[in-house]
């Protein structure tokens, strides 16, 4: 049976047990549903095998070699990940564009019993409802932004209003970067999957309940906010979380202890400030740096390259402030706080 999905919140709504990429292994790598499984039938060096005899030879004897090692491979898959599935196991599955790959694979399984569905349009159709999604259609979602200066703990309020019922959206947890030289969280997704990931967010969210999204800029490391999200986002209402810049540095010394405590990783980071600082505030820095003075070093980050930086586009952009919230010490129970009276301010706007 094949299904046609007319909409992300459609397709992730939908009864299925597993969800099966049986494309190759480059090509999930680029962009996949989330969650699905890959479970190739072809690999890269078969696809490549097989599409070259299509054109330099036949249609025909690609196609028989082709469907000669789809049947290894789809030996070697129930024999391996899916040996533990019961005869009442539901997948979909989709290649492409949900064609032959796709549909030889669920006709092996469907012959062993197991209810198998294959995606109307495969990775394309899938790709088409993300950027309808996030570039075509408006967002229906109320977006309100928590803003700040560095070291405000805006992230970690996040997670605090997500925890007491409140609805977010963390775009830096989605991108994997925490939006600045110092945010590398490992390896970043691809801009596609990065968008992959946000639409099914997105889909899951309750447009007529306020949803809290981090103020960001329109990039986050290496992948771009899309063009939907970002128009919500410039005209959204903020919430602005302050505190002193004494209690920021030490929040942020502990938040960051994963770079501090890289020291070559660190210097390397800090000289990539030489062009907006110039060398010898930066080797203040990083002797700070080498002696272990990690508050020190995160305050003069602070007052001297990111909260001037943080001034100069508020002036540039002139949000609107609905709210200011104080952290003061910053301490847990202050940010407890803060998420609760967040939450009010949210349920006002």
């Amino acid at each position: 049976m094949t299904q046609a999905f007319s909409s992300i919140r459609d397709f992730v709504a939908a009864p299925f047990d597993t969800t099966i990429d049986v494309r190759a292994p480059s090509e999930f790598a680029q962009d996949h549903v989330p969650g699905a499984i890959n479970l190739p039938v072809l690999s890269d060096d078969e696809r490549a095998q097989v599409g070259t005899i299509y054109v330099q030879q036949s249609p025909f004897l690609a196609r028989k070699i082709g469907g000669a090692l789809v049947a290894r491979n789809a030996a070697t898959h129930i024999e391996g990940p899916l040996a533990e599935f019961e005869g009442n196991w539901k997948p979909r599955i989709y290649c492409w564009r949900g064609g032959q790959r796709s549909n030889s694979f669920a006709t092996i399984l469907r012959q062993i019993g197991w209810r198998v569905d294959v995606v109307e349009g495969g990775y394309k159709a899938w790709r088409r409802m993300v950027v309808r999604a996030l570039y075509t259609d408006p967002l229906p979602h109320k977006l309100i932004l928590i803003d700040g200066n560095t070291g405000t703990a805006k992230t970690d309020l996040i997670a605090r209003v997500n925890a007491q019922g409140g609805q977010v959206l963390d775009l830096e947890g989605l991108a994997n970067h925490r939006g600045s030289i110092f945010g590398g969280l490992g390896t970043q997704p691809s801009q596609k999957a990065f968008e992959s990931a946000l639409a099914v967010a997105l889909s899951e969210l309750d447009p007529a309940k306020p949803t809290l999204v981090e103020a960001e800029s329109s990039r986050i490391g290496n992948v771009s906010v899309p063009a939907s999200v970002w128009a919500v986002m410039c005209d959204a209402p903020r919430i602005e979380v302050t505190a002193p810049l004494s209690s920021r540095a030490v929040y942020l010394a502990q938040a960051y202890a994963d770079i501090v405590q890289d020291a070559a990783l660190l210097e390397k980071l800090l000289a990539k400030l030489v062009t907006f600082q110039g060398y010898d505030v930066v080797d203040g820095w990083q002797e700070l740096a080498r002696t272990g003075n990690f508050v020190d070093l995160a305050g003069g980050l602070m007052a001297q390259h990111y909260d001037p930086r943080y001034k100069r586009s508020r002036e540039k952009h002139t949000p609107t402030v609905s709210a200011t919230i104080d952290l003061c010490d910053m301490a847990v129970e202050a940010r407890d706080v803060a998420a609760t009276r967040i939450i009010d301010v949210m349920a006002s706007l």
